[in-house]
């Protein structure tokens, strides 16, 4: 991982690090995505506390050679789960969606991250998104970045 990087140092299992590891921290790849097919439930005292149903987005080859697949994705809202790992984080770190995914349509909230990449939700806007596997989606980062 790069020394200059200090989020680098918190992310496993990275798709191809030349191309994810930058000066302003680690573009994170899609692993999976998820459609909501029967809600979760949330109450007041967390007893009722329970997760939604998900189940895997099929996927499609654009060429029948592609070793990688596409998600053909409608408007609407999915769940979409990192290849990489956060380990070993003594201060959080900012998750946003990448500048490419939010000017094609798509977008997810930006948050702060403790402990671990949870899943997260992402919005597609009506017309639609084809989302290839392992395209970098996010960007992981200090919570305080100095700009230059």
């Amino acid at each position: 991982m790069s020394a200059d990087n200090p989020v680098s140092e918190h992310v496993e299992n990275l798709v191809y690090e030349p191309a994810q590891v930058h000066d302003h921290g680690v573009d994170l790849t899609v692993g999976a995505v998820y459609d909501v097919v029967a809600p979760g439930r949330l109450d007041f005292g967390g007893d009722e506390l329970e997760d939604a149903d998900l189940e895997p987005h099929p996927t499609t080859r654009r060429n029948p050679d592609d070793e990688y697949e596409w998600w053909d994705l409608e408007g609407g809202q999915y769940v979409i789960q990192h290849n990489e790992f956060v380990t070993d984080v003594a201060e959080p770190l900012f998750l946003q969606p990448r500048h490419e995914l939010l000017a094609r349509g798509g977008s997810h909230p930006s948050m702060r991250v403790f402990d671990h990449l949870p899943l997260v939700p992402l919005t597609v806007a009506d017309g639609g998104l084809r989302l290839k596997e392992n395209a970098r989606v996010s960007t992981l980062m200090p919570v305080t970045v100095d700009r230059p």
